[in-house]
């Protein structure tokens, strides 16, 4: 009876699972999500990216490089050269070596990272200092005179080209302003109050220079004719850019994907920490420097020999004891019976026949009491003391 009602409900159990699955395949409709998961590791770690996809679509070969090392494997001719990272460290040695590169036929794009002081005659950028370009802000300098048209767009930088009827429109930082004091400028472009770019000759090749490279950068690249005069200034060549790219550390790594476990981690150590500084009773005071005992000696080594050799190995040495000094005492006592050699003992020591028996009689092989233990010790060691 009992099994039939089981396997009555396992049928049931069936038919509403399968009944919930036919539901549920007739209901279902298939849909696509989108999920947007930011821009990729590569993005985040090199804002000038899209500016490379940018120019590998236009057909040029673009190579990325951190540092100066690559300039001497570098071909001049037909290359151009992006300075986008930073030059605070660089050295007079390195940019003597990017200018002879340039001298020899390379393009060189870098951005103005120093103010022009008037006052020691200098910027504390080695490579702009040696173009003999300056640099200042804009609300430094004067108002230009109102012209009859109206400029529509005065904070874009605007690049006039030959036999073009409209300009170029950028989107430079007009915070800045190139300025050109000995003339060695032969192409500029302006917004409505200051210039941004300058470009000029320089031995076989040409220099430019702008005040900055946030129009080229992933979010600004698309606005304007940005792309386009980024194509503009490489056109033709080969372009390496230089830029320091950000490398997430080991640390960092860990708590973008592994915060769960970091923040288990760390509660962990706090716990063993609280536990191994929590104090466990009074505060024991430092052993006595002085020697020990001889007391304290003899019963350490009892307490040695009763733990490693156990209880019927110390009974049975006392025992071994006793009969070695009756040999001496009474000579031809191992040619005696047990009874016999008793009998002699109970003489030698004066102690009764039963006691004798009781002491040097094989002892049961379980543990003793404490103070059994000790009785059957002190019985021994009385009858060893009287031979």
């Amino acid at each position: 009876m009992n099994r039939r009602i089981g396997w009555s409900l396992a049928a049931l159990a069936l038919v509403l699972l399968g009944g919930l699955s036919l539901f549920l395949y007739l209901k279902a409709r298939p849909y696509q999500e989108t999920v947007d998961h930011g821009p990729s590791p590569a993005a985040q770690a090199n804002p000038y990216l899209a500016a490379e996809m940018f120019l590998r679509e236009r057909g040029l070969a673009v190579s990325h490089a951190e540092t100066l090392a690559v300039l001497p494997h570098t071909e001049p001719h037909s290359h151009t050269l992006l300075l986008f990272g930073e030059r605070a460290r660089m050295t007079p040695r390195e940019v003597d070596q990017v200018l002879n590169w340039t001298r020899a036929g390379g393009r060189l794009v870098f951005v103005a990272e120093s103010l022009w002081d008037a006052q020691t005659g200098q910027s504390n950028d080695l490579l702009l200092d040696k173009v003999q370009l300056h640099q200042s802000l804009s609300k430094d300098l004067k108002d230009p005179p109102e012209d009859g048209e109206k400029d529509r767009f005065p904070k874009l930088t605007k690049l006039y080209l030959e036999d073009e009827d409209a300009p170029a429109y950028a989107g430079f930082d007009t915070d800045f302003h190139l300025d050109d004091p000995n003339n060695v400028a032969q192409a500029w472009a302006n917004s409505a109050k200051a210039t941004h770019m300058m470009q000029r000759v320089y031995g076989l090749g040409t220099i430019t220079v702008v005040t900055d490279a946030e129009l080229w950068k992933t979010g600004a690249i698309g606005k304007y004719d940005n792309a386009w005069l980024l194509w503009y200034l490489s056109a033709d060549t080969d372009v390496t850019l230089i830029y320091n790219t950000v490398h997430d550390g080991l640390w960092t790594l860990l708590w973008r994907y592994f915060p769960q476990a970091i923040v288990a981690l760390l509660g962990l150590i706090g716990l063993w920490l609280w536990q191994a500084s929590v104090r466990h009773g009074p505060v024991q005071m430092p052993a006595p420097a002085g020697r020990r005992q001889l007391l304290e000696h003899l019963r350490a080594s009892a307490d040695f020999l009763l733990r490693h050799n156990g209880q019927q190995a110390l009974l049975q040495a006392l025992q071994q004891d006793i009969l070695r000094r009756a040999r001496r005492r009474h000579p031809g006592f191992d040619q005696l019976n047990v009874a016999e050699q008793w009998l002699a003992l109970s003489r030698l020591t004066r102690q009764p026949t039963r006691a004798i028996s009781q002491a040097l009689s094989p002892r049961p092989k379980q543990r003793l009491s404490s103070a059994e233990f000790s009785r059957q010790v002190a019985h021994l060691q009385t009858l060893r003391n009287a031979l």
